[in-house]
């Protein structure tokens, strides 16, 4: 069962629909997202479509979690998308983010990553999260440590080298060893 979303006074997180293809658009056409994560090709509506279809949706369904997007209550307007991904070639999930330049700048995605986070650790009981992040992207690299994420170094990954952060599940989580109940 998908875990339940929380909200902020300022956002819900909610999962990503197929009609968010506007902003799905939007967003993975921005230049900030395509030097810093990736061009996805996504060219046009019906890619933007299939690229939700085909990625966060089809995670909720795979893994009970993905990228959920950031709505905003003032005006339902969807600002970015921030959540966990499961990718085959890390060894457990990572936490991802994104925001149309517009939304940049006023904590959304550090108050986004954080709720993520505690989706992951609580509801979820993942015992770490992991995150990626280009080298050169020093605010993204900014805000994981302020999450309390730690850098593990560099890996090579899909032929770029890229920073890898992790962060274990609290102890206060953790259910005690041993307890005998």
């Amino acid at each position: 069962m998908p875990p339940t979303l929380p909200e902020t006074e300022r956002f819900r997180l909610r999962e990503l629909r197929a009609d968010d293809g506007a902003f799905a658009l939007a967003l993975l056409n921005d230049p900030d997202f395509l030097a810093y994560i990736g061009d996805r090709g996504v060219r046009d509506a019906d890619q933007a479509r299939a690229y939700l279809l085909e990625g966060p949706i089809a995670s909720y369904a795979r893994h009970g979690f993905g990228m959920w997007a950031v709505e905003m209550k003032h005006d339902g307007s969807v600002a970015g998308m921030c959540g966990l991904v499961r990718r085959e070639l890390l060894p457990g999930p990572d936490l991802g983010y994104a925001f149309l330049p517009q939304w940049r700048g006023q904590g959304l995605a550090r108050e986004a990553a954080r709720l993520s986070l505690d989706i992951a650790f609580g509801p979820l009981a993942l015992p770490r999260v992991l995150a990626i992040v280009s080298i050169g992207n020093v605010a993204s690299r900014r805000l994981l440590e302020s999450l309390g994420m730690r850098l593990q170094g560099p890996q090579a990954l899909n032929g770029e080298t890229l920073l890898v952060y992790e962060l274990d599940r609290p102890a206060a989580l953790t259910p005690a060893s041993g307890s005998g109940s």
